[in-house]
Formats: C-alpha cells, sequence, structure tokens
C-alpha cells in the first residue's frame, strides 16, 4: 500500500507555489483589477475570458463553466492527475523532500503512475543528450552540423541520440529502479523476444516537452540506410503522450506567443529549430499530425483570442504544401486570431533557407505572410474555368462562402470587391450583396442555435457576475442576481472573505438570518465555523479554513467564486464602501423584520392580549427607530 503524504509536507507545498505561476504555464493571464488576474478558460471553449485568478488567496474560478479551486485542485484536473501525483510534482517545482507515512519511501511503490512516467522521460532525455557526445553519434553530430546547428544548440533544444543496441536505454532506467512495465507504459521501450528492449535505436532524438515543460515524449530522426523504419518515429500515444494535444517547442515559444500575440506554426523539428536560432521565437511544430483542434486550444489560451493576434503558417509551395495550407483553412473559424501563410521559396523549409540565405530570410519569410483567406480564395477561383458564364458562378458560389466567413468586416467588403474582380464579373454589387447575403445568414444560423459546418465554435455570452446562477444543490431557489438585495449581499460575503479587515468586527456579529438567499446564508455560517472574520483579518489560512468548513464541494465552490469574483468598485475598496454594504444588508434585514412585525400585529387585532400587543408595539418601535438611525447614520449606528 502506498504511504500518505504528510500532512505538514502538504501546506507546505500549497503554501510554496504561486497559483498565477501555475496557471501561467497553460494561458496567458491579463489584470483583472482588484489584484487579480483572468484569462481564457481552459477547461471550456469561450470567446471571453471568463476564468479568475486571486494570487493573494490562491483561488482560481471559472464564472463560464463553474470549475474552481487551489493550485492542487487546477493541476488535478487539467493534467487529469491523482492528488499525490499533483503534491509531487509541485514539490518537485519547489525543491521540497515530501515524507511518506505508514512506513519507509520507495519511490517505484508510492509514487503515481504520472509522476513515474515523467520522471522516466526526464532522465531518458538526459541520458540520449549524453550520448550524442560519444564516438557512434558522429553521425548524428554531423546530421545537426549540415543543416547548421552547432553544439550549443543542440544543447538549448535538449536533443540527443540513442545508441544502436537492443537494450541501452531499458538496462540504464532499470539501473534508476524503472520496473519494465513502467518502461512499456512509457513508450520508451517495447516488448521484445526476450524482455524490453529499447523503441529507439541509432536515431537522432528530440525531446518533445508539454506547455509545463515536462518531457512527455520524443522524436526520432533515421539516420543510417540500413535502418528499416519510418525517417521520423515517433512516442506512440501513452498516458503521457497524445500527439494532437502537444505541440513542439511550446515550452519555449509559450512566453513570446503570449507577449507578441504571434505563433508561427511550422512542419518539422528542424524548422522550429532554425526559426528560434533565426530570432522567430515563436515557432512551433506539431508532432507526426496534422494540426488540429487541440492544437488550436493550446494556442487559443496563449493567444488569449486577441481580434489583433495572429497564427502564422509556412508551408512548401509544392501540392502537399498547398494541401496542408487549405486544410489549416478548414480550421480559421475556431480562431478569433488572424490567420496568415508564408510560402517558403523554392520549395525550401525555413531550416533550408536558414542555411542557404541566414537568420534575416527566416524572419523576412514570416513578415512577408498573406492572409490564408486570400490563398484559399486563389486556390478555389484557379480550378474554375473563368471563360464561361457557368464556370465564372461555379466559381463565385465556391469563393462567396470563403469572403463571407473573413472576422473583420471592412476587409470582408474589400475583398468581396476584389473578388468580382478576380472573376470578371463587372457588377461588383452583385458580389457584395451575396457575401453580405451569406455572412448574415451565418450570424442568424449562429443566434438561433443552428449547426453550421463552416462556422467554428459559436460566441457564448459572458458569464459575468452579475448574471443569475443556480444556487448551489438543494440549498434554495436559483439566486436571482438582479435582485438588489441579493447583489449586496453578494458583495458583503466577497468583502468578508477577500478583506475581512474591512467588515470585521461587525460582520462577525451578522446572524445567518440577515442573508436572504439561502446559499448566502450557508456561507456565512462557514465563515462564523472558520472562526469569523476577525480572525481572517490577521489569518494566511482563512479562506482555507472557510473552504474546508463547507459541508458540500457545491457550497466550497460558492466560496471560492465568492474569493475570486471582483468587488463592484472602480476604486480600491475601503472602509466607506465596506460601510455601505454592511448598512444596506443589515437595514434590509431591519425592514423585513418590520414588515412581519406589521403583519402580526393586523393578525392581532383589538382582542389581543394588551400585555403581549405592547410587547409586539415595543418592538416594532425600536426597530423602526433603528431603521432611520442606520439611514441617518449609516455605519456609524451598526
Amino acid at each position: 500500500m502506498a504511504g500518505r503524504i504528510n500532512d505538514d509536507d502538504v501546506k507546505a507545498v500549497r503554501d510554496a507555489v504561486p497559483i498565477d505561476a501555475v496557471v501561467s504555464e497553460y494561458l496567458q493571464l491579463r489584470n483583472a483589477g482588484g489584484g487579480n488576474l483572468k484569462g481564457l478558460c481552459p477547461f471550456h471553449d469561450e470567446k471571453s475570458p471568463s476564468f479568475h485568478v486571486s494570487p493573494a488567496k490562491g483561488l482560481y474560478h471559472c464564472f463560464g463553466c463553474q470549475e474552481g479551486g487551489d493550485t492542487v485542485d487546477f493541476v488535478m484536473k487539467i493534467d487529469h492527475l491523482s492528488f499525490a501525483e499533483t503534491i509531487e510534482r509541485l514539490a518537485s517545482q519547489a525543491g521540497i523532500t515530501l515524507r511518506y507515512e505508514e512506513g519507509g519511501y520507495s519511490p517505484g511503490r508510492q509514487q503515481g503512475e504520472r509522476t513515474r512516467l515523467v520522471e522516466a522521460h526526464k532522465a531518458a532525455a538526459q541520458f540520449y543528450a549524453e550520448q550524442l557526445d560519444s564516438p557512434e553519434a558522429e553521425i548524428a553530430r554531423a546530421f545537426l552540423a549540415e543543416r547548421g546547428f552547432d553544439q550549443a544548440a543542440a544543447q538549448h533544444f535538449g536533443v540527443g541520440y540513442s545508441p544502436a543496441g537492443w537494450d541501452h536505454l531499458t538496462r540504464f532506467l532499470r539501473g534508476r529502479r524503472f520496473t519494465d512495465q513502467e518502461l512499456v507504459l512509457s513508450g520508451l521501450s517495447q516488448e521484445g523476444r526476450r524482455g524490453p528492449i529499447d523503441r529507439f535505436r541509432g536515431r537522432l532524438m528530440w525531446p518533445i516537452r508539454d506547455i509545463a515543460g515536462e518531457v512527455v515524449g520524443f522524436g526520432a530522426r533515421k539516420l543510417r540506410d540500413d535502418d528499416n523504419g519510418p525517417k521520423y518515429l515517433n512516442t506512440p500515444e501513452t498516458p503521457l503522450y497524445r500527439k494532437s494535444q502537444v505541440l513542439y517547442g511550446i515550452d519555449l515559444a509559450k512566453k513570446e506567443i503570449a507577449r507578441t500575440n504571434r505563433a508561427v506554426v511550422v512542419e518539422g523539428y528542424t524548422d522550429v529549430m532554425a526559426c528560434h536560432l533565426a530570432g522567430v521565437t515563436t515557432a512551433i511544430a506539431t508532432c507526426g499530425t496534422s494540426f488540429g483542434e487541440g492544437h488550436i486550444k493550446i494556442l487559443r489560451r496563449l493567444l488569449m483570442d486577441n481580434s489583433g493576434s495572429e497564427v502564422v503558417f509556412t508551408f512548401d509551395g509544392d501540392a502537399a504544401g498547398q494541401k496542408a495550407a487549405l486544410r489549416a483553412f478548414e480550421d480559421d473559424q475556431k480562431f478569433a486570431a488572424e490567420t496568415s501563410i508564408a510560402i517558403t521559396p523554392g520549395g525550401m523549409d525555413p531550416c533550408d533557407l536558414r542555411l542557404a540565405k541566414g537568420d534575416q530570410a527566416v524572419a523576412d519569410l514570416v513578415e512577408s505572410r498573406t492572409p490564408l483567406f486570400e490563398f484559399a480564395l486563389r486556390h478555389v477561383v484557379s480550378r474554375h474555368n473563368l471563360d464561361t458564364t457557368v464556370g465564372r458562378a461555379a466559381a463565385l458560389d465556391e469563393a462567396a462562402p470563403i469572403v463571407a466567413h473573413i472576422k473583420n468586416s471592412s476587409i470582408q467588403h474589400e475583398s468581396a470587391v476584389q473578388l468580382a474582380g478576380m472573376l470578371g464579373i463587372l457588377d461588383t454589387q452583385f458580389v457584395v450583396k451575396r457575401v453580405a447575403q451569406l455572412a448574415r445568414w451565418a450570424r442568424e444560423r449562429g443566434r438561433d442555435g443552428r449547426p453550421d459546418q463552416n462556422r467554428g465554435p459559436q460566441r457564448r455570452p459572458a458569464s459575468a457576475p452579475e448574471q443569475a446562477r443556480p444556487a448551489p444543490g438543494p440549498r434554495g431557489p436559483a439566486l436571482n442576481l438582479r435582485s438588489p438585495a441579493h447583489r449586496v449581499e453578494r458583495e458583503l460575503l466577497k468583502l468578508a472573505l477577500q478583506r475581512p479587515d474591512l467588515v470585521s468586527p461587525a460582520f462577525d456579529a451578522y446572524g445567518a438570518d440577515e442573508f436572504t438567499a439561502p446559499p448566502y446564508a450557508v456561507v456565512r455560517q462557514c465563515i462564523e465555523d472558520a472562526g469569523g472574520a476577525t480572525a481572517g483579518a490577521s489569518d494566511d489560512d482563512y479562506v482555507a479554513r472557510v473552504r474546508e468548513a463547507a459541508p458540500d464541494d457545491t457550497v466550497r465552490a460558492m466560496v471560492t467564486e465568492l474569493t475570486v469574483e471582483p468587488l463592484h468598485t472602480r476604486r480600491g475598496p475601503d472602509e466607506a464602501y465596506a460601510g455601505v454594504q454592511l448598512v444596506t444588508v443589515r437595514l434590509a434585514a431591519v425592514n423585513q423584520r418590520v414588515t412581519e412585525i406589521r403583519g402580526t400585529l393586523q393578525r392581532l387585532g383589538p382582542r389581543a392580549d394588551p400585555e403581549h400587543l405592547a410587547a409586539v408595539q415595543n418592538e416594532l418601535w425600536v426597530l423602526q427607530q433603528y431603521g432611520q438611525s442606520l439611514r441617518e447614520r449609516g455605519y456609524a449606528a451598526l
């Protein structure tokens, strides 16, 4: 049985790894005000950022899909890890040595499967890199040199060499206490007649890293004529490696992609190397597969779906390159970014171009890009005989939808005019109206929710905090956040969680019955169970205790949401703002009680017991005076 990680070590890991640093490995974050950050949610498709991160509280929450939690929750969900695997990974990043209870520590027995596979790949990458200096690897060094890559370039990208023998890596990893089962599962070894043998033998090796920088697979290039395998051999599908969800070079390019709002998609490992060395440090490539849905999601999170961002595809000018470009255009609508194409001259790829003409030629190639829709238009038009009326009509039918789906409306109109010229149609307005009609139909299909094969994901309404959302579980009806009372109660709870120093000690005197929305009453009780806002004003673990006090995951999610949601004040929250929320909630409770007492008096009637009647009337008078005081004196009357 695996040992349990020491609780103090778990807490140390949670405290040591800032949530914004972890989340930034997967998506671009921007300022959301109030010390919070926001970005495109990695857990569902969206066009407007509704994923909020609170570095001060160590929490995240998406107001679109309601996912939320702390750093550990985020890593567990995004990388499909167990709790133990997540703690082990974060501990490794923070340099914390974990202690395991219930017996001695045995890495092979106690670490999670994914963690073990990652460590095996890390060790393999180191082994291959060291082998590149061996006499046997002369052929690999010559291959790199012929393509303009020196030793420093190989080290920067972690390029290595796999020895030609049957089981050099397998024996090396066995010596590191990895089991045969782990080696086969990782894809580093494969079953032979007498046990596991190396999958990669006598090849040049590129480590493939995920967006967090962990080695999850390898790309291997054939070097010798007697190697009967394919020119490129990649890691098979494993628990770590899915080729449709990894991009070679993304770990090196991600920060520059987010900074410049541009990504350059090339076709191979050496092309990525050539681009980066030439100064195009936003270059990435797929790993033995076409650019597809999974790759788009990775780039969208980094580009923030900014309409000013751009994805540049580079392809050879041959038939295969044109086919790949058109396939990329099919996915154009899945980006908010503009898509462009850069055709390499003379059929040279970026690696060949750099070797032949130098670094500047590679940079110039990217700058010479043209919009992908223009390339697609020229290709479509070229397939038709424009000397005939039938040919021109057929070309218009095929080309008009392409123009109709251009994202920029001003460019769309200009391109419709250009299309008329390309087709030789003198009635320019006819083409412009045809394009406008198709664009309008596409928008209407999107609003009606009917599928449109030419469209990408539909833009969903931003799930802003003001919009109504379901209450947690069975704890009351759906919250109507348009209700002034509910909105103020929500704001007060947010202050109690985010800035307890501004509302304590007054908040702790509020009863759960002062919160008219049942879910908010439950959260108020959680705050009390965690020691109240007064304790929270000087306790860094306050929010964590409130979350622990939640009776179920739904309430815990509500606590996280309220902790991360921005406060509704343009200026930073201060005592005056907090006082308004406190007074408004209390006054609403007083007014509600006054209404109830008036109803009681009406029911009692003139025959009521005089003593009881006097007591009720006295309570009404006291509450009315208190309400008047709250309205006149505000926070001072609390």
